[in-house]
């Protein structure tokens, strides 16, 4: 046991201290004392209609560790900037939730095929701006912020006719009730590490990490390294237009990625689409940051190719929500 209880630093939004309480709850179950402690953090003072950027949502409670008032805090694994701070380190990625987007219609019970030609989608997220338009060119993709109960309450008072939210986090408030249809991750990859939660902490706080890393996935870590090692390689942050998603087949582990231009027209006019590319690396789960790096090199060489001749590549194969 440690002398104190130990110290988790969350954000006070509903979802956050869900998952905060889920971590909190798994390490009282191996017999640690955890106190939860509410972190004001750049994102949640963003002002309601502005996008948040890489790192909004994490900078803050890294900060709280870096300086010991939190010995521990949790993370949308997706929000993670793909440079960390070497004195920190993700202790544990815990078992992952699903990874895919879902369709929340006004109308219940609606699809991406159903929606009517030129409906409105809210999302301010260039990954699924993207991919959604390449799929759905004629439909009208808007910015909409907020938390997901914030987005939910606009979705039901008009201000949009369709949100796309994280299955995961949908999940994890028991609003499952609000999925029209989960997307398939050919239509629209997840984001990198979507699903999944890191648990941080300080490098050299050897009780905190020996606590935090018995919550440790072998399959999470394995599948959210290759896909955030994809994301590094390909040059992007949590904000770029770059999904991945891997599962675990026996000894290895199969990466599909997909990436869309940066600043294209799919990102920023409706009605065009923007390139994309998808591919797919099977390496041995050793090597998975290796394979992920390869797999980045040929999609923005296709990307580049694709640019110029104005063409939308296929998912070369289904993806898969499952990691393991």
């Amino acid at each position: 046991m440690s002398l104190r209880p130990l110290r988790l630093g969350t954000r006070a939004s509903n979802l956050a201290v869900t998952q905060s309480t889920l971590v909190a709850d798994a390490l009282r179950a191996l017999g640690a004392e955890v106190e939860l402690v509410m972190i004001r953090t750049a994102g949640d003072q963003r002002a309601p209609d502005t996008a948040w950027g890489e790192g909004a949502f994490v900078g803050a409670l890294e900060a709280a560790l870096l300086e010991d008032r939190i010995d521990l805090a949790v993370h949308s694994a997706k929000d993670v900037p793909t440079t960390e701070d070497p004195r920190l380190r993700i202790a544990a990625f815990p078992p992952r939730e699903d990874p895919r987007d879902a369709l929340a219609c006004r109308e219940r019970g609606g699809s991406l095929a159903t929606l009517p030609q030129g409906a409105r989608v809210g999302t301010d997220s260039p990954r699924r701006t993207a991919f959604l338009l390449a799929r759905r060119p004629d439909l009208r993709v808007h910015p909409l912020h907020g938390n997901v109960d914030t987005r939910l309450a606009r979705l039901d008072a008009g201000d949009t006719d369709a949100l796309i939210l994280a299955v995961a986090g949908l999940n994890r408030l028991g609003r499952t009730d609000r999925i029209g249809e989960i997307l398939d991750a050919s239509v629209v990859p997840p984001a990198p590490g979507q699903g999944a939660l890191a648990v941080q902490v300080r490098a050299d706080d050897v009780v905190t990490g020996g606590w935090v890393g018995r919550l440790d996935d072998r399959a999470s870590r394995a599948t959210v390294e290759a896909e955030r090692a994809f994301l590094r390689a390909s040059g992007g942050g949590c904000r770029a237009p770059i999904g991945a998603l891997a599962r675990i087949e026996g000894d290895d582990l199969v990466l599909v990625g997909a990436a869309a231009t940066e600043g294209s027209p799919a990102a920023a006019v409706n009605g065009a689409s923007a390139p994309v590319a998808w591919g797919v690396e099977r390496a041995p789960v050793a090597d998975r940051i290796a394979a992920a790096g390869r797999l980045a090199a040929r999609l923005q060489a296709e990307l580049a190719v694709a640019s110029a001749v104005e063409t939308i590549a296929a998912p070369p194969v289904a993806m898969e929500a499952t990691t393991r």
